[in-house]
């Protein structure tokens, strides 16, 4: 049965009482401390929020000083669809409310870092004035959706991204707690605001949910690492539905085996029309059955797993009234971030621009953020986010084209051909300074990793090789490292688990290789393995795939320790009638 209040976590009591998002949030704002009360930083993740403290700054201050406090503040943007007005004011802000650097997620949207407690207000009314809304982009909701940005000519009357702001719509929170507490009451983005939540009620979700939308044969998204994955099918030339996968969610705790990365399972296929109310349906089971005892056991890939994908789909057609289609066969041919010059339409271009680590900055001779501005006030492109930590530059004619790759280059930009591969295909969390969670470096150390790793491979004579690296500070997982060739999880200050053996398609976790391998020895690990993918690699054969077959690694403990209870629903059991609740929880 589900579990009682009494057994709740804190967490979960904090949601219950925040009245609805609310806390005490605008009492906290106008007093002089720097920092929130412990629930009102809960409450404030819902708002996009996260409070954090400059550890740079905290390692030289006497033990018994205050910590620098600062917050990140976290964009929803669904689809990674910005407007040329749209990035501009972003980058704006960046100098006004953060620290002068924008930075892009793995999830398509933008992070505002050394952001000051004064300077919330201020940042979010904003970015709100520009239709750009941080409500929802953290905490235990639906998170930002995401979905192919490329548009490639065949996919435009797809309308993906289309489809990823509707279901953002349909399951941001309605509070009127954002709009009071930010706006002065008023809704600058159009959006139903309530004193409830009809859809996710007091508590919310047990944990934050992760959507992405994908086009066939195209995994940019990391489709099997979603809570729920979307793939769209077009095999009669226009949209005929989609297959949906569930289950997956990369983030793990070290020395805990019942956590661990999982990779989605295919459920269903639905058609177009009915995609919302089977996602209802999906999200609704996670809000109803999820744990809200323990926070490492909360997100929906431990509810399928502890089920079954035979007893969810029961669960959930039993909830809808109604049997679901077989999910159809899925075909993967590329995983890529569709950087470089690709052709958008008959006489319209887009361009990828590489941006390392996803961090928006002019550093030396690269004058990347100046670039970009110049080049988003010149040509006014559209800008689409990618699910790499880089960005698209759309609607560029000829003409634009030649001339916004002469911008770039002027300020020190390399177009992605004269980027190193393992530079271009890498992938960082911020962990330190600013990120609470991290034990260690990532995005500040894995430049130097990268190059390290493309010189050893330049010394075998291999260089060309595209091989996909991703470093987190914590094993987590904000940069996806669990279905990377090559992974470098932060196990303590200064060492880091290695992983090896994903697939570039986004298909198959890798496996652990060594454990708390001192950073100054990456590469010296790696290069025997990389001199024998070398020497015996099949025509073609990828470095995972090369990992896999020769047995590299001895890949992850098998057992997974005792798991946690959760409430499993009866058999189902469809005739002409609505099915019952599932032990008393009211179908909606």
């Amino acid at each position: 049965m589900p579990k009682t209040s009494i057994e709740h976590s804190l967490v979960e009591q904090i949601k219950a009482g925040s009245g609805f998002l609310r806390g005490t949030i605008v009492e906290e704002l106008t007093d002089e401390n720097p920092s929130f009360s412990k629930e009102n930083v809960v409450v404030l993740k819902f708002h996009g929020i996260t409070e954090e403290d400059d550890r740079d700054v905290r390692a030289g201050l006497p033990a018994d000083a205050s910590p620098d406090v600062i917050f990140m503040v976290r964009a929803a943007i669904p689809g990674g669809v910005l407007t040329a007005d749209q990035y501009l004011a972003l980058d704006r802000l960046a100098d006004q409310a953060g620290n002068g650097t924008l930075r892009l997620t793995t999830r398509q949207t933008v992070q505002f870092h050394h952001t000051r407690k004064t300077d919330l207000a201020a940042l979010i009314r904003t970015l709100n004035e520009h239709l750009v809304i941080t409500l929802g982009a953290s905490g235990d909701a639906v998170r930002n959706v995401m979905s192919c940005p490329a548009p490639f000519p065949d996919r435009a009357a797809l309308g993906l991204a289309a489809f990823a702001e509707r279901i953002a719509d349909h399951f941001r929170p309605r509070t009127r707690a954002y709009y009071e507490i930010w706006m002065n009451g008023e809704r600058v983005v159009t959006a139903a605001a309530a004193d409830e939540e009809p859809f996710y009620g007091k508590t919310y979700l047990p944990r934050k949910f992760k959507i992405g939308l994908a086009f066939p044969e195209d995994n940019c998204i990391d489709v099997y690492s979603q809570d729920v994955g979307i793939v769209a099918d077009m095999r009669s030339g226009s949209l005929e539905g989609f297959t949906l996968l569930v289950g997956g969610g990369l983030g793990r705790t070290h020395g805990r085996l019942d956590t661990f990365p999982r990779l989605a399972d295919p459920l269903c296929f639905v058609a177009p029309d009915d995609l919302l109310e089977v996602l209802e349906g999906i999200v609704g089971l996670q809000r109803d059955f999820g744990d809200r005892v323990d926070r490492k056991q909360a997100r929906l890939k431990y509810l399928i797993d502890h089920w079954g994908v035979g007893i969810f789909k029961d669960a959930l057609e039993q909830r809808l009234g109604r049997r679901l289609a077989t999910p159809r066969a899925l075909a993967w041919t590329g995983a890529d971030d569709h950087l470089g010059v690709h052709r958008q339409d008959g006489d319209r271009w887009f361009i990828g621009v590489p941006i390392e680590g996803g961090r928006i900055a002019d550093r030396g001779d690269v004058r990347l953020r100046t670039g970009l501005r110049a080049v988003a006030e010149r040509f006014r492109p559209g800008i689409r986010l990618t699910p790499g930590q880089s960005l698209l530059l759309t609607d560029l004619t000829d003409r634009q084209r030649a001339d916004v790759l002469s911008t770039l280059e002027d300020h020190g930009v390399l177009p992605a051909g004269r980027v190193p591969p393992v530079v271009l295909h890498s992938m960082a969390c911020p962990a330190l300074p600013t990120c609470p969670l991290a034990v260690t470096e990532s995005e500040r150390v894995l430049p130097e990793v990268t190059r390290a790793l493309q010189a050893e491979l330049d010394a075998l004579g291999i260089g060309d090789e595209s091989i996909r690296v991703r470093m987190t500070g914590c094993p987590n997982g904000c940069a996806r490292p669990y279905t990377a060739e090559i992974a470098f999880v932060g196990r303590r200050k200064s060492s880091y688990d290695v992983h090896v053996g994903g697939s570039t398609l986004g298909t198959r976790l890798n496996v652990l290789l060594a454990e708390n391998v001192a950073r100054e020895n990456l590469v010296r690990l790696l290069s025997p393995i990389l001199a024998a993918y070398r020497d015996d690699r099949y025509d073609g054969e990828t470095f995972g795939d090369f990992c896999l077959r020769s047995g590299v690694g001895s890949g992850e403990a098998a057992d997974r320790g005792e798991r946690f209870p959760i409430p499993t629903p009866d058999p189902i059991d469809l005739g002409d009638h609505r099915p019952s609740p599932i032990h008393g929880v009211t179908l909606p």
